[in-house]
């Protein structure tokens, strides 16, 4: 199944567009994320030739804006799209989502969003003392699946350990996105990438909030089973 990053903070292509914030299209079908620009949004849309007729329906992470920025311009042109969020989320988004067009579906547990591609429901975690929900994205081929993960508030082992309850005897082929590890201690992060390995996680592709430090970290204990990946990227998962 195909993936392409839309929105990320760098661009792999000089046609594209970069900007703070997570978007990734999958399947052509479901769009996980919208960054934090909807112009920005739509210009790579346009340069990466996504027919958004074709998606089915939105994902949202967590209800964080740049993460969201772009949604609201999506919802303009696709009025009725479904939008997948956490319970957890302000009552100020689930409110936005519905005066925007959108039909809300705020999933606790795991759920199908379309044939192949699920979410893991509401996983709980912490953001600068507050209390956030989070959710990631699960994409199933055969007996392998690949995650997909908007910031990794709860922490990306929570996140990945979330998957195997739900798909206790797949193998991970893949987990990619933001893992938000910019401000962890290189001792931190290399204990997440054994971690990560005792897991089952063959392939990662860590991008936006992750950090260049804690990249460089996953990217030497991967080798070649490390992905880069930016806005404009096209590729199987």
């Amino acid at each position: 199944m195909e993936a392409v990053i839309i929105y990320d903070n760098s661009a792999c292509r000089e046609s594209v567009r970069s900007g703070w914030g997570f978007s990734c299209l999958v399947g052509r079908r479901v769009l996980f994320d919208a960054g934090e620009s909807a112009e920005s949004l739509f210009h790579n849309i346009d340069q990466l030739k996504v027919d958004i007729s074709k998606i089915e329906a939105v994902v949202i992470s967590h209800d964080h804006w740049d993460h969201t920025g772009g949604l609201w311009g999506l919802l303009k042109k696709r009025k009725g799209l479904p939008v997948y969020s956490c319970p957890g989320f302000g009552s100020s988004f689930k409110k936005k989502v519905r005066q925007s067009g959108g039909r809300l579906f705020e999933a606790e547990m795991y759920r199908r969003v379309v044939r192949d591609i699920f979410v893991t429901g509401e996983v709980r975690g912490e953001y600068r003392g507050a209390d956030i929900p989070e959710q990631a994205l699960i994409v199933k081929r055969g007996g392998k699946i690949a995650v997909i993960v908007g910031c990794s508030h709860p922490g990306i082992v929570t996140m990945i350990e979330r998957v195997k309850t739900i798909f206790p005897g797949a193998e991970i082929s893949l987990v990619f996105g933001g893992f938000h590890l910019k401000d962890k201690d290189p001792q931190t992060v290399q204990a997440i990438v054994s971690s990560m390995k005792e897991l089952g996680v063959e392939r990662v592709a860590p991008t936006h909030c992750t950090g260049d430090e804690a990249k460089a970290i996953f990217e030497e204990g991967y080798g070649e089973n490390f992905l880069s990946i930016q806005a404009g990227k096209i590729f199987e998962i």
